[in-house]
């Protein structure tokens, strides 16, 4: 099974008429996903890919039958965006954009998570079940179906992990990008849960990176309640202290985000982390026996 998305998943783009919208959304639509609607204010009665275009995401759920939105519009916008898609009642939103103000996005999270539906996202790549659907901009050709759930906070490193797990012939269930912003939609720990219950994931790679508290947060979880083996990577261990590398979220504060913090929580909890992309492999294949 994946979880999240499968190929029956319903899919509306916002932003579908713009250069980044559409030519993901084209890519998308050649990995299978099931795009029906698209979103762009004033652009409503045309049609884009295939695909009718309308001035609202309510106008779009008025008239087709809609499970996911996936979102490319600017930065000043899409938190917006976002809280539009929520509040017309679909259950989960991808939020591509990166740059969103920090203050628009903790405003947006907190509303969107009231209403009860997922964000993912913001300044992620999305996600992708394997050979299913695709809501993102991963490169779909290196996912191929199999066994191993990935989470990750980065983009590329995603990619080469899956790709990893696809040449060594372990696969992937679906793996989600949850992007590398301080503020975010989902976390590890709310995608666990998802993995530990679907009957085909037999493991997990977690790849965090240095900042924030997520990989601590999610060690514990596992610690308490994880039934499955979990393999960890952590980007940005030689980072110096105060320096940002790379994402928003990947900055040490004190203590807080260290990887000597991430990498004691790891080892409580009992979860292997790999130096290299490789040995993900080889610690997954040890610990799936």
């Amino acid at each position: 099974m994946s979880i999240l998305i499968n190929k029956d998943t319903r899919v509306l783009v916002q932003g579908i008429t713009g250069r980044e919208g559409r030519f993901h959304a084209e890519q998308m639509q050649k990995y299978g996903t099931k795009i029906v609607a698209g979103v762009t204010p004033g652009k409503g009665g045309q049609e884009v890919l295939g695909v009718p275009v309308y001035d609202t995401v309510k106008e779009a759920v008025a008239e087709q039958q809609i499970d996911a939105s996936i979102i490319f519009v600017p930065a000043a916008a899409a938190a917006d965006a976002a809280l539009e898609a929520a509040h017309a009642g679909i259950p989960l939103v991808v939020l591509i954009t990166e740059g969103i103000p920090t203050l628009d996005m903790v405003a947006a999270v907190k509303e969107i998570k009231d209403l009860g539906v997922r964000l993912i996202g913001g300044n992620c790549p999305g996600l992708i079940s394997a050979e299913e659907s695709k809501l993102g901009i991963m490169p779909g050709h290196v996912f191929k179906k199999g066994k191993v759930g990935l989470i990750s906070r980065s983009g590329t490193l995603t990619y080469e992990a899956a790709a990893a797990l696809s040449e060594a012939g372990l696969g992937t269930t679906t793996t989600v990008g949850i992007g590398g912003d301080p503020i975010i939609g989902t976390t590890f720990k709310d995608l666990l849960p998802l993995f530990n219950e679907d009957p085909e994931t037999e493991a997990v790679v977690v790849i965090g990176e240095i900042g924030g508290s997520d990989e601590e947060e999610a060690a514990a979880w596992i610690k308490e309640h994880m039934t499955k083996p979990v393999v960890g990577f952590i980007g940005g261990r030689s980072a110096p202290k105060g320096k940002r590398m790379g994402h928003a979220g990947a900055i040490i504060m004190g203590d807080v985000g260290t990887p000597e913090s991430k990498l004691k929580a790891f080892a409580e909890a009992g979860i292997p982390v790999a130096d290299t992309i490789d040995e993900i492999v080889e610690l997954v294949k040890e610990r799936l026996g």
